[in-house]
């Protein structure tokens, strides 16, 4: 059973996003461009084509093609005319290029608009542009430029009494809450959105304020921290008031459906299934389809929980057929997975067997389709952080030369008076800008190593998901495939970063090692000790460092040697690092080269070949003597009983 909360934000911000307002003959003005220039008629036509442009992007669903004719017809304008390109058609260009994902050419139209909107005195569109920036800087990571930017444009919107922009960048502050966990700054932001909508005297943006801020109160059954049963069903009623006052059909069942799973949390079936039902009614009224699957399955889950199976199988049935005609993959995967559980209750194995494939069928696209959004998202972040690093090289680079410029004119100046003073002073200069561009060197190529290790990392463990594919075992290559995107996950969180917390480091680690005894179908054990002195969120380490280390230990140690294995991983707090000990009982290192040599295997551990390598390249970026030690174990009668690695960890604050 599930709240309806269906891409919450984005839908609401897209919903009241201004529709521009346009002359349906603008676009004739291009076949008219042979006249004498007008500024004024010129700049009121432009703008005019920039809104219908954005009118377009702002449509559900987005029409970039129809913006990019506006954007062509504008720019030829300006080009025929000699008009500087201004700033409203400027934030068009950011919004389309946004949408399109080319985020860094998003960025510099941004800036361009932000620039001649507030030299020329657009308040409207300065607003707007500060709006866009704080979206798109909550798209990229950076919560903290978001907010700034969203306050901006709260403060010129306020300033110039402008309508509708006030509330909107509340809830973009509110989406930035949301995305770091901060529940209660979210409910703050969405109060604000509130108390402006009134003041505006547009109830819309009240409604969904009120909406979302009662939906935060519902939280579920294992959240119980967050949730407010009180709480979430005053404000429920009162977005429910309103939306019958201004006869909004879908916020009058997005809050009946709320309503209803408040209470059903509450264990109050009869009140409701009766919210539920009105909440159909309005749905099913107003073709909204998932609403509708929605308050269906739900009412399948009262019914199964009140022992009326009949009831609940026949909403369930009828809920599925509301989700297949948008083929909402949400409603689809749990209402299956709840109607397997029902017929696994009642002992009905085919029926429940049958469910429940359909169920993993539609958990796999939902699982899909949240991993793809991951992977973008990481891709947007990573190409906002490569033009934030260009940037800023790109601003090194122009600062030394004009350091460069004001070094020679003082030389010739000054030589006369101090020529050796001023020469040995010049000399130091160049030592320290040598220093600091060595510095930045080091940096970027430790990225690059960085992002050499990910797709390295990535490969071994396809080979792991291919392997227990052809065992056509499909449960458990299910079950390997759900591991896997949790590790994926982390892997693209933790490679965003030089380096990361100790915790989230051994979490990796610690699926990876889950995922290769599974693999291997408990070839071996292992143990991960930390000592107490050492706070894994406090301490921090160079990302994906130990990882391969361990996978040497498993693939080239363990595997071979005939038994069950174990790997050990203990790590401690040493003066100025931290060191992390990997002993394993495998065949040692000897017989493994032995063994290599014997298959003619050509093979490198390029993993532990690149760790070794961003380990010299922090040695010289922290002055540090850090290094790798291995030893090979043996018994009293000298036979190899398996091998320790001794890691010298940095401690990065």
């Amino acid at each position: 059973m599930k709240a309806f909360k269906f891409s919450i934000i984005l839908l609401v911000i897209f919903q009241f996003f201004p529709v521009a307002k346009g002359n349906p003959g603008i676009l004739a003005t291009v076949s008219g461009i042979n006249r004498a220039p007008d500024p004024k008629n010129d700049a009121a036509d432009i703008n005019d084509i920039a809104g219908r442009g954005l009118k377009y992007l702002s449509a559900k669903p987005p029409m970039p093609e129809k913006a990019r004719s506006c954007i062509d017809s504008a720019v030829l304008i300006c080009e025929k005319l000699n008009i500087e390109t201004p700033a409203r058609l400027h934030l068009l260009m950011a919004e389309y290029h946004y949408v399109t994902g080319d985020l860094r050419s998003a960025s510099e139209e941004a800036e361009s608009a932000l620039k001649k909107s507030a030299s020329s005195g657009e308040s409207e569109v300065l607003a707007m542009t500060n709006m866009f920036l704080g979206k798109y800087y909550e798209k990229t990571g950076l919560y903290r430029e978001s907010m700034e930017y969203y306050s901006n444009s709260i403060a010129v919107a306020g300033k110039n009494n402008l309508k509708g922009l006030v509330p909107r960048s509340y809830l973009g502050q509110a989406t930035v809450y949301n995305t770091i966990g901060d529940i209660q700054g979210y409910r703050n932001n969405l109060r604000k959105m509130i108390d402006a909508g009134y003041k505006e005297s547009d109830t819309s943006y009240a409604i969904a304020g009120l909406w979302l801020l009662g939906t935060s109160f519902c939280g579920d059954s294992s959240s119980s921290s967050a949730r407010d049963f009180r709480q979430a069903d005053s404000i429920l009623k009162i977005s429910l008031t309103v939306s019958l006052e201004r006869k909004d059909s879908l916020f009058i069942g997005r809050s009946l459906a709320n309503i209803g799973w408040n209470y059903y949390l509450e264990k109050m079936f009869d009140p409701a299934l009766a919210s539920y039902e009105k909440s159909l009614r309005y749905s099913v009224y107003g073709k909204y389809y998932e609403l509708a699957a929605n308050a269906l399955g739900n009412m399948g889950t009262i019914y199964r929980d009140m022992g009326e199976i009949d009831k609940s199988i026949a909403y369930y049935v009828k809920g599925i057929a509301q989700a297949k005609k948008v083929n909402d993959v949400f409603s689809l995967w749990w209402i299956y997975r709840d109607m397997s559980d029902l017929y696994l209750r009642s002992n009905d194995t085919s029926n429940a067997y049958r469910n429940y494939v359909l169920f993993k069928s539609y958990s796999d696209i939902w699982m899909k389709q949240q991993n793809s959004q991951g992977l973008a998202d990481a891709r947007i972040r990573y190409e906002a952080d490569s033009h934030k690093k260009e940037v800023e090289l790109l601003s090194l680079r122009l600062k030394n030369n004009r350091l460069l410029n004001f070094g020679f004119a003082g030389i010739i100046i000054l030589t006369v008076v101090i020529g050796l003073l001023l020469f040995r002073g010049s000399k130091l200069k160049d030592r320290r800008r040598i220093s600091e561009m060595n510095r930045k060197i080091s940096e970027i190529t430790q990225a690059n190593l960085r992002q050499q290790m990910n797709p390295h990392f990535i490969f071994n463990t396809l080979n792991s998901i291919q392997y227990y594919m052809y065992q056509h075992d499909k449960l458990a290559t299910n079950n390997y495939l759900t591991k896997f995107s949790n590790l994926m996950r982390k892997v693209l969180d933790n490679s965003q970063h030089t380096s990361v917390p100790l915790n989230d480091e051994l979490s990796a680690l610690n699926l990876y090692l889950e995922l290769e005894c599974i693999r291997f179908k408990d070839k071996f054990e292992f143990k991960i000790n930390i000592d107490e002195e050492i706070d894994p969120l406090m301490y921090k380490v160079p990302t994906m460092l130990i990882q391969p280390y361990v996978e040497n230990s498993i693939c080239h140690g363990l595997i071979p040697k005939e038994g069950k294995g174990f790997v050990k991983i203990d790590i401690s707090l040493k003066k100025d690092y931290l060191l992390c000990n990997i002993e394993d009982n495998g065949i040692g290192r000897d017989a493994s080269k032995e063994r290599n040599n014997r298959r003619e295997s050509n093979h490198n551990s390029l993993g532990t070949q690149i760790t070794a390598s961003r380990l010299d390249l922090v040695n010289s970026l922290y002055g540090t003597s850090l290094k790798t030690i291995y030893t090979d174990l043996k018994n009293e009668m000298g036979e190899a009983v398996g091998t320790n690695v001794e890691i010298h960890i940095p401690i990065i604050s």
